[in-house]
């Protein structure tokens, strides 16, 4: 397939991608002032990665499902090793499902889901905010 692309369809993927990690880097700034393992770097770099991937699977073969199917597989290694199992307490599942929702995000802005990754974002976010009453403990 020709890889010539026009200046404005670039610009449409740059706008795509800067969204995404735009978003990644609201989700990972909760995870970051939460003290978590995986923070504002991580989840923009997952939101940036997986919009990147997105875009050239749509301009290369027309089809998002291709090497985004990857991206979906290759993230779940990111988040399982978020998991950590300590004295009968498993610790890092919120961070991989932040991980995982911000890859998916990620695929949304790619794909041109601008309002729907945005508003996904941000009840993301809310969910973060919740209090959980283990945390006191810790």
């Amino acid at each position: 397939m020709d890889a010539q692309i026009s200046v404005s369809e670039q610009l449409i993927m740059v706008a795509r991608i800067l969204l995404a990690g735009g978003l990644g880097a609201l989700i990972g700034w909760q995870r970051e002032k939460a003290h978590k393992p995986a923070g504002l770097r991580t989840h923009i770099l997952i939101a940036l990665g997986a919009a990147l991937f997105t875009v050239i699977s749509i301009s290369f073969t027309g089809d998002p499902a291709r090497i985004t199917a990857g991206v979906v597989t290759g993230i779940g290694f990111l988040g399982a090793g978020a998991i950590m199992h300590r004295a009968r307490v498993v610790e890092g599942l919120t961070t991989a499902a932040s991980i995982w929702v911000t890859a998916a995000i990620g695929i949304a802005c790619g794909t041109g889901y601008y309002i729907l990754s945005a508003v996904t974002a941000l009840v993301v976010f809310v969910v973060l905010l919740l209090h959980h009453p283990d945390e006191d403990k810790k």
